[in-house]
């Protein structure tokens, strides 16, 4: 789906160009994820592995493995064999953990499930990759995940478990639920962990002599602001050794406690938390089945965790607890913030309020594997808050301008990177494939960067986040920036609205501390001392919420029509 991408030479410096090239020092696994599993279960047998509160679970490698190892036999005493795509809709569970590591020892391809998704993005999923199984919890939050397939498959209900003939979804066999309840057409998981016998483990250790490091094993749909979501594949190569490149980054042992809020269907979670900690035989800490504030914290204190993970509007939410200061977070050392770029202030808190002097910025996209540039502990402090550090080992990142061509650097541009982590490509789908990865083997981020002498990244905003008002480009990250300054805002968001003379005008969501009286002009006034004039939002807008996807990122596509549809309605008033 890609063309082959050239050895990876480690860069001088200065560079001369935006282009800048990892360490090429240790050879990548070439393991799959079931044999990597395996020998970090074998040489770490007795060390916590797991913790899940909510569920009251806490196995060590060895238990983790057992269980593991019933669930895979299970779904080959139903028929599920490598290649197939078996689907995982869960918020975090500890069966969404054993899903991830059993699928892969068979060799099936897990499919992630947005927890959040309605019944016609499920069709949408679980049609576009021909889903052969569904792995549901029975609800989450206001969803009702049962009441949802039924309605539909309506062929459920009279169905006999694990036959389905669903018009809907004709190449769907299996539901199999989570919890002790019996459904209608359904399978229960645990029922299905006590199916193999044998004949499977014999089946199971055969399997794990044919499977390869380049096959695909994971299907993650990439969420765009216009046009179906696209099923990004990747391999066991591919996501274990991202999970080995960052644990290296991280400086991580086996002593290690990650506590994981994160949700597991994205790279965030099922990446950087699980196999981040399989890597080194740490033990992964899910703290409730979607993240919480104060629920963090208190695992956290509990479980003497030594790292957090989160994006940067988590972070901000357990800084702004009232009671913040009365948890114990010292055995906090590191940690990965990703997901979005960090304000400079918040990054700063939480090395110093939440002992996370070893915090590592994390940036990529699901594409990627995701991460393909990085902090480094030991980097200078401004390279650990004003940017997202340098390209991992064994990558290449790059910054283009509109015509494919490396800019100087210092000079804005599109984010490119190549390597082991690039994608196999999107399911099915050649031509967005090879709109996405070019024919030199480079993946196109769609983020706007610029790179310094020493090949660290500043991410300045989104192609499609840029403003462009009367010919002048502005780039909402450095708005946004500037009013994380002012003592009485919380967190902002800066986005472009249309406009008749300008083309577009800066406007800003913001939602401001407890307690404050903040003005508009209050805004506008301190932000005239910090940039050009053309800069300052026209529209400012005080909110209590952004409109979320379930990972924590903020959706400013739909903050767009919002404003638009709020100022129409004003001309027209």
């Amino acid at each position: 789906m890609s063309g082959t991408a050239p050895a990876v030479a480690e860069s001088r410096f200065p560079l001369s160009q935006s282009l800048y090239s990892g360490s090429s020092a240790g050879a990548l696994t070439e393991l799959t994820i079931g044999q990597y599993f395996d020998r970090i279960a074998e040489e770490h047998a007795d060390r916590l592995a797991l913790v899940v509160p909510h569920q009251d679970i806490r196995w060590s490698y060895r238990q983790y493995r057992q269980r593991v190892d019933a669930l895979a036999t299970g779904l080959l005493a139903l028929g599920i064999a490598p290649g197939d795509r078996v689907g995982i809709w869960s918020p975090n569970k500890v069966e969404w953990c054993l899903t991830q590591f059993a699928t892969a020892k068979i060799g099936a391809i897990m499919v992630c499930i947005n927890p959040a998704y309605r019944p016609e993005e499920l069709h949408y999923a679980l049609d576009n990759v021909g889903c052969r199984a569904i792995i549901c919890a029975d609800s989450f939050k206001s969803s009702n995940y049962l009441q949802m397939l039924y309605e539909l498959l309506p062929e459920l209900r009279q169905c006999q478990p694990g036959r389905l003939e669903a018009k809907a979804l004709p190449k769907l066999e299996m539901v199999i639920r989570t919890g002790a309840d019996a459904s209608a057409g359904m399978l229960n998981f645990d029922a299905v962990t006590r199916l193999g016998g044998e004949s499977e483990y014999l089946r199971l250790a055969e399997i794990a002599l044919r499977l390869k490091s380049e096959d695909a094993i994971n299907i993650q749909f990439t969420s765009g602001t216009t046009g179906n979501p696209k099923g990004a594949t990747l391999s066991h190569r591919n996501i274990l050794n991202n999970g080995l490149l960052v644990s290296e980054a991280m400086n991580l042992s086996c002593e290690d406690k990650i506590c994981i809020p994160v949700p597991l269907y994205h790279c965030f979670g099922m990446v950087l938390g699980s196999l981040v900690c399989l890597a080194k035989g740490a033990a992964a800490v899910f703290p409730g089945e979607s993240f919480d504030a104060r629920t963090t914290l208190e695992v956290v204190q509990r479980e003497r965790c030594t790292g957090l993970h989160g994006v940067p509007t988590m972070f901000i939410a357990e800084l702004e607890l009232p009671d913040f200061a009365d948890y114990d977070l010292s055995s906090l050392r590191t940690g990965i913030m990703a997901g979005a770029t960090c304000p400079e202030e918040v990054m700063i808190r939480v090395q110093d309020l939440m002992y996370m002097r070893e915090v590592l910025i994390g940036y990529g996209q699901t594409e990627c594997s995701p991460i393909n540039n990085m902090t480094e502990i030991d980097s200078p402090l401004e390279k650990r808050v004003c940017t997202v550090g340098r390209a991992l080992a064994h990558t290449e990142v790059k910054i283009v301008d509109e015509l494919g061509e490396t800019v100087p650097l210092g000079q804005p541009g599109e984010v490119c990177s190549r390597g082991y982590g690039v994608m196999l490509g999107y399911w099915n789908d050649p031509v967005k494939t090879a709109e996405t990865i070019d024919a030199q083997a480079w993946l196109h981020s769609g983020d706007l960067g610029e790179m310094d002498a020493q090949g660290y990244v500043k991410i300045v905003g989104r192609i499609k986040d840029m403003i462009i008002r009367g010919g002048e480009n502005i780039y909402p990250r450095e708005i946004e920036e500037k009013l994380y300054r002012h003592p009485d805002i919380q967190d902002a968001a800066v986005f472009g609205v249309q406009s008749d003379k300008y083309g577009e005008e800066v406007c800003a969501w913001i939602k401001t501390r407890p307690g404050s009286e903040l003005s508009e002009d209050e805004v506008r006034h301190f932000l005239t001392e910090k940039i050009s004039y053309f800069k300052v939002p026209r529209y400012i807008k005080f909110v209590e919420a952004y409109p979320m996807t379930v990972t924590g990122k903020i959706q400013k596509f739909r903050m767009r029509e919002l404003m638009y549809q709020e100022l129409h309605r004003a001309i027209n008033a």
